[in-house]
């Protein structure tokens, strides 16, 4: 679907990118430049700039930029047409005529799976859905909680929910789109969910994406949970965070199942989340460090209960957040625990959580018999990589003191071995800080195809392509030095190439040459260096030397590969002399 130049212009008028980005990302003043943490990577150190003269971003951690439309097609996972719509909602505006058919079947999917989540409600109170009552009762959820989550039954039939949605107009294409149903080796669709609880997973926007569907006996799986479809990501979302996010909390309880985050909840823990069938990834923790300054680990005591501890400890190592673990004692996992001891003893257990270093220390502790001195000796050599992590002067202090009533070994000969291996930490940073910046430059981002001249003039031929693309977006009137005298076919990087083209097509339209303009022009590449391109000319003024000097650079350039291909043995011989007379 084309949309009109006119109607997107508008459309960016009326969603200034601060305002937008705001709502997503905690943005702070700086000259005439907002930054925050960037939404797209995990970081410590905010490198997402938003430049409101120009309505773009750029993130200079992990090179995602754009336009205000770009940042919610990436931020919701959305394409480009959906990202349209959402902004048109908020911003009062009527949407475009449209032929839309990927964005038709995201609306008809999310329609499947609000029916299907009313209709696994209203199943739980028929006479069908007695057993499953009697399962929710057993795990001690009252009628609120059970309204409050939508939790429903999935009847005991290949076929009831595809009849009921079949009637509410829906295809047998779409159901399948929407992953509720299958397709038989003989052709026949049939139910995924059957006789289990179903628990209804819903995004921040309140949209039923997909389901978890739990059996009420011993029968494997025990939980079955939705594939993925055009609007549910497994490695995105997170269960109950719909409901989290309401809370005036910022101390999050990441748990491993949903009747974990369910018992929490109506004991009073309403930050309890779970991660939906799967690891924790880095897209979770980074989206559970938009609302939480800390995150306590409640997952269970087993074997793998521990594996996720410190896999989610090194993932959030890389956030803001503060990591504390929870040891639950006398019962296997939170909901348990409530069960047998009350919501006041969790909380108090709660209260006494140990941090991700107590509790790596404690993990090194137990592999060692610290009776021995051989065992002393080992300890501390893993002890000491523990507080070589990302901790404090102080904190580091404290736990080598503890190390030293610890192994009876002296807290000075600990300190010595403490900052050797922090020294030698340090020095490899520095190395690694060294090749990247040898890796970032402006030479380094400039990639030329391998078919050009080597050497440093087609180098500076494409920095120049860059510059102009830079001074025609930062002021239009420049693009008339350039028609006419330079084609597209005369640049040498791909993505600038792209870029002139999209320009030209825009000035043709009669559009005005904007990133928003030319984003749904161009692909992700060309557009997250068009982006990073101008965040870096952001301040910069482009008188006429330069961009004379940029076009002489452009024009003269001892090689352009669309123009040899195009060009007879003859002609680029004729072509090559040329060259060597002005060069002369």
């Amino acid at each position: 679907m084309a949309i009109p130049q006119a109607y997107i212009y508008e459309l960016c008028q009326r969603s200034d990118i601060t305002d937008v980005v705001s709502s997503y990302v905690q943005l702070k003043r700086r000259g005439r430049t907002q930054v925050g943490l960037c939404p797209f990577h995990n970081e410590k150190t905010p490198s997402f700039v938003v430049y409101p003269e120009t309505q773009s971003f750029y993130c200079f951690g992990c090179g995602a930029g754009g336009d205000v439309i770009t940042f919610i097609k990436k931020i919701n996972n959305l394409d480009y047409i959906e990202a349209v719509k959402f902004l048109a909602a908020r911003a009062g505006m009527p949407l475009p005529e449209e032929n839309d058919e990927t964005g038709k079947l995201r609306s008809r999917v999310l329609a499947i799976n609000k029916a299907a989540a009313r209709f696994f409600v209203e199943a739980l109170n028929t006479a069908q859905g007695a057993p499953a009552r009697a399962y929710l009762r057993r795990r001690a959820l009252s009628d609120g909680t059970i309204r409050r989550f939508g939790l429903g039954f999935a009847p005991d039939s290949f076929h009831a929910l595809i009849d009921s949605l079949k009637r509410q107009g829906f295809t047998e294409e779409e159901m399948l789109a929407a992953s509720v149903a299958k397709r038989s080796a003989k052709g026949n669709l049939y139910d995924i969910f059957r006789n289990r609880v179903m628990f209804p997973i819903i995004d921040l926007r309140g949209n039923v994406i997909a389901f978890g569907g739990r059996n009420m006996g011993d029968e494997k799986p025990k939980y079955l949970n939705s594939p993925e479809t055009i609007v549910f990501k497994k490695s995105r979302g997170l269960f109950a965070m719909n409901i989290a996010k309401k809370s005036k909390s910022r101390r999050y309880l990441l748990v491993e199942g949903y009747m974990d985050v369910i018992s929490l909840h109506q004991a009073g823990f309403d930050t309890a989340i779970a991660s939906l069938g799967t690891a924790l990834t880095a897209e979770q923790a980074k989206l559970i460090s938009d609302y939480a300054d800390e995150v306590v680990l409640c997952y269970d005591s087993d074997e793998a209960g521990q594996k996720a501890t410190a896999r989610a400890i090194d993932i959030f190592s890389k956030t803001p957040v503060k990591v504390t673990v929870l040891s639950i004692e006398g019962a296997k996992d939170p909901d348990e625990f409530i069960q047998k001891y009350g919501a006041e003893r969790f909380e108090q257990m709660l209260s006494g959580s140990g941090n991700s270093i107590e509790y790596a220390l404690g993990k090194v502790r137990a592999k060692y018999d610290l009776a021995q001195p051989d065992g002393r000796v080992e300890y501390l050599k893993e002890a000491i990589e523990v507080l070589c992590g990302p901790l404090s002067a102080t904190e580091r202090a404290v736990y080598t003191g503890r190390l030293a009533e610890e192994t009876d070994v002296p807290r000075n000969a600990i300190e010595q071995q403490l900052n050797g291996r922090l020294r030698a930490r340090q020095r490899r940073a520095a190395k690694e800080r060294e090749k990247k910046m040898l890796t970032e430059g402006a030479v380094q981002r400039i990639k030329v195809p391998y078919t050009s001249a080597q050497g440093a003039k087609p180098l500076a031929a494409a920095y120049a392509e860059q510059q102009l693309m830079a001074a025609v977006f930062a002021d239009e009137d420049n693009l008339n030095k350039l028609i006419g005298t330079l084609l597209p076919e005369q640049f040498i990087t791909p993505e600038m190439q792209a870029v002139y083209r999209a320009v030209l097509s825009l000035r043709e339209e009669g559009a005005p040459i904007t990133l928003a303009a030319a984003a749904p022009l161009l692909e992700e590449g060309a557009l997250n260096l068009l982006s990073k391109i101008l965040a870096d000319n952001a301040e910069l003024h482009f008188g006429e030397e330069d961009l004379e000097m940029y076009l002489d650079r452009v024009k003269n350039n001892a090689f352009s590969p669309q123009l040899a291909a195009d060009m007879s043995a003859d002609e680029w011989t004729a072509y090559m002399e040329q060259l060597k007379n002005k060069k002369v």
